[in-house]
């Protein structure tokens, strides 16, 4: 979370040239996903425990 909060700082300060915004806007973009993954998988887990069902748990990996 913190290096996708410092990218968007970067970017939105407007004083990188166009391939280093690209470049940082396209780490930004992956990022986010895996956060989002993250997140999905995460609401899995809760919503089983809340329906009362086990869990068999894998570890995150992030790509």
């Amino acid at each position: 979370m913190k290096r996708l909060e410092e990218i968007t700082e970067k970017i939105e300060q407007g004083e990188l040239d166009l391939d280093k915004t690209v470049e940082l806007f396209e780490e930004g973009t992956k990022l986010a996903a895996e956060c989002h993954e993250f997140l999905n998988s995460t609401e899995l887990k809760i919503n089983k425990l809340i329906n009362g069902e086990t869990l068999e748990t894998t570890e995150f990996k992030p790509e």
